[in-house]
């Protein structure tokens, strides 16, 4: 085996693991209204246990309903009632190998307002009244949106802490727990923890990491209480320890128990020296939590304030913070387990050797691929899906979530629908379909084809497949992209398609192979607004800056758009040498973007000193200048640019699908041909399209 540490036995307190890779807890919005797993939820656990995980830690299960609840479709742990559905659920995992952990939660001040104080009335009203979580989802659908500025606003009940500091991130009105809520949240936790141990699951993990309402409590920023709760280290860690006493009370000495903590919160790393966890706190932590007799710890690191030093975009290299599992590990002699942005198995294989950590937690990369231990075992690496680490899975959940729907994953589009995926149709029977265009909306429909038995034919005007993608692999830190369109190709050509590169599809061409059907998948092109003087020469647009037809060094560049694509390429050309302007229409860059992607962009293209104008619009190009409109008070400016680059978003091609339609009556145009949006929507579209064809 090439991995013998990855693939050999491990042990948790007296629990044996058949491996040493794990799913850490990640919420993904599946389950049932009541807490407890959905068959959604239970058949995406079960993949990945019948893929060969060693461990499962089921996402965040609340242990109270009062101010507990973080997401109307999240595990519960609160009642009597969970343990039972918990406990099928488990024996359904176990049937496959795979061990079973429960992580307790509670969101403190990082909950949302809206979540406050109403979710045992929605129990009861669900379970009494027919059709009212029909209801509750239309109006989810409703408040979703406005749930952020209604908790802003003092129109719901604030959030909960050990003392009342906001979440800058959340922004809702927070007060500060009072002595006997503190106590009442002990027994909270303490009753979930034996429900776990009642429904037959192996251990329970107890969440104090991301700045959820355990590590409030430890982290001196959020913890300012002055009675026994806050101050000390010792007083500050009371909340936690008392928790553990009570579970190893209730529960015995060998129901294993973990932790996962943040031992560092980076909060100098967004400009906030001396604030909250630093490490040699967070590893005192750890060895105070050893000696309090856990089984195990969970290393991770910051909260929502620092989000991008524990859900990393795409920029941040794997294992770039071993560190702080390896500063626990050298401080403990209990397992640590660490997800450390593992991206592939020769790297969780060297973490084992180099006795970085005991464990390799894998999250992200199971949600792209749930096989990824399985081909690893098996020697088909090149199988696996990889995580391009793009966060369509947290800014999915975010959109989603509080309309009732799970999150999704950019390069999976089978993720929470894999009952209904599980066996394609083998009724292609070596029928050909022309896919015209290999960028990842074709790639996904190409290999979905195969599976199914068809002969899919894919044309590709270029010498590479990837369409948009070798564009957005272009600027600083965006190579993870390439593993995408490279992991689409594998899958396709595994499966049977063919790929003809340097062909430009046609109708004649089409018609030639007489196709039983075409797929169009020609993708987007940029858009060119009708602006005066866009047709000089020192115009381009971000398409041909980002494909290297127009090389820009020495200049003084305007960018004309200031969307995650226009800030990207702003921080090439800046570093290309040119000196930049971003210009934007709304009152803020990358206002429709994810702000974790747009922080990263930003904390880098800062150092190149750009000028940066809000609120502006272009109305016209000269040689050498730009004049520029303010959006309300119509109020003009010049400023001067050697070169102007557009980047103001992209449209449909699709001229050759409305020309072959006319001659091919089972053709679909899919992709940005179809409706310009992001990398997920492609693949899922590919898939789809390619699913359903009848």
């Amino acid at each position: 085996m090439n991995y013998p540490l990855l693939f050999s036995e491990g042990k948790i307190g007296k629990v044996t693991i058949r491996n040493r890779i794990v799913m850490p807890p990640m919420e993904v919005g599946m389950s049932n209204f009541d807490g407890t797993p959905s068959e959604q939820l239970i058949a995406y656990y079960e993949e990945r246990a019948r893929n060969g995980l060693g461990l499962l830690i089921t996402g965040i299960a609340r242990v109270n309903e009062l101010h507990g609840a973080a997401l109307p479709r999240q595990l519960a742990m609160s009642h009597d009632r969970h343990i039972e559905p918990y406990g099928r659920m488990v024996e359904r995992v176990h049937a496959h190998g795979t061990k079973v952990f429960c992580q307790l939660h509670h969101p403190g001040r990082q909950n949302m307002g809206i979540m406050i104080g109403i979710w045992r009335l929605n129990a009861l009203l669900g379970r009494f009244w027919p059709g009212y979580w029909n209801l509750f989802i239309k109006l989810g659908s409703i408040l979703a949106p406005l749930a952020p500025k209604m908790g802003q606003l003092g129109l719901t009940l604030p959030v909960v802490g050990p003392s009342a500091v906001m979440c800058t991130h959340e922004n809702q009105r927070t007060r500060a727990l009072k002595h006997f809520e503190i106590k009442r949240l002990e027994r909270d936790f303490i009753a979930a923890a034996k429900r776990v141990h009642l429904s037959g699951a192996d251990g329970v993990e107890l969440h104090a990491a991301h700045g959820y309402l355990i590590q409030q409590f430890l982290s001196p920023h959020t913890n300012r209480r002055t009675d026994e709760y806050g101050g000390s280290l010792e007083n500050r860690m009371r909340f936690l320890l008392n928790i553990i006493r009570g579970i190893r009370t209730e529960c015995g000495p060998d129901f294993p128990i973990m932790v996962r903590l943040s031992v560092d919160e980076y909060y100098r790393c967004i400009g906030l020296s001396g604030q909250g966890l630093e490490l040699d706190e967070g590893v005192e932590i750890a060895r105070r939590l050893e000696q309090a007799g856990i089984d195990a710890i969970d290393v991770s690191s910051g909260n929502y304030e620092t989000m991008n030093y524990w859900l990393e975009p795409i920029s941040y290299e794997p294992g770039w913070r071993k560190n702080l599992a390896q500063a626990v590990k050298t401080a403990v002699s209990i397992p640590v387990l660490a997800a450390n942005l593992i991206r592939s198995a020769s790297q969780a294989e060297a973490q084992l050797a180099d006795g970085i950590q005991d464990f390799v937690c894998l999250g992200r990369p199971f949600l792209a691929d749930p096989a990824w231990a399985d081909k690893v075992r098996q020697g088909a690496e090149g199988d696996i899906k990889r995580c391009i680490s793009c966060l369509w899975c947290f800014e999915s959940l975010i959109a989603n979530g509080m309309k009732c729907e799970p999150l999704a994953c950019a390069v999976n589009p089978r993720l929470g629908r894999e009952q209904e995926t599980s066996t394609p149709l083998k009724d292609g029977e070596g029928r050909v379909v022309v896919v015209i265009g290999a960028g990842p909306a074709g790639l996904s429909a190409a290999e979905v084809l195969g599976l199914r038995g068809f002969k899919p034919i894919v044309l590709e005007k270029n010498a590479e497949v990837g369409g948009q993608l070798q564009l957005a692999n272009k600027p600083p830190k965006k190579e993870k992209i390439n593993w995408c369109f490279t992991d689409l190709l594998n899958a396709a050509r595994k499966n049977g398609a063919e790929i003809r590169f340097n062909t430009t599809a046609t109708r004649e061409i089409v018609q030639a192979l007489n196709p039983y059907a075409v797929i169009v998948a020609t993708g987007g092109v940029a858009i060119r607004p009708r602006i005066e003087g866009v047709d000089l020469p020192h115009v381009a647009t971000c398409t041909e800056i980002l494909n290297g037809s127009v090389k820009v060094s020495g200049k003084r560049v305007a960018v004309i758009g200031a969307g995650l694509t226009g800030l990207e390429t702003a921080e090439k050309l800046a570093e290309d040498g040119n000196q930049i302007l971003v210009v934007e229409m709304l009152d803020k860059v990358g206002q429709d973007a994810l702000p974790q992607s747009v922080d990263d962009v930003m904390s880098r293209l800062k150092a190149y000193n750009p000028t940066i104008i809000t609120g502006h619009k272009l109305v016209e190009i000269r040689p050498g200048s730009i004049a520029l409109e303010h959006v309300k008070t119509k109020g003009r400016i010049e400023r001067q640019a050697d070169q102007v680059v557009l980047a103001v978003g992209v449209k449909c091609n699709d001229a050759l699908a409305q020309e072959l339609m006319h001659y091919f009556p089972k053709l679909a145009i899919i992709g940005d041909a179809y409706e310009v949006g992001r990398i997920a929507h492609a693949i899922r579209d590919g898939f789809d399209t390619a699913w359903d064809l009848e």
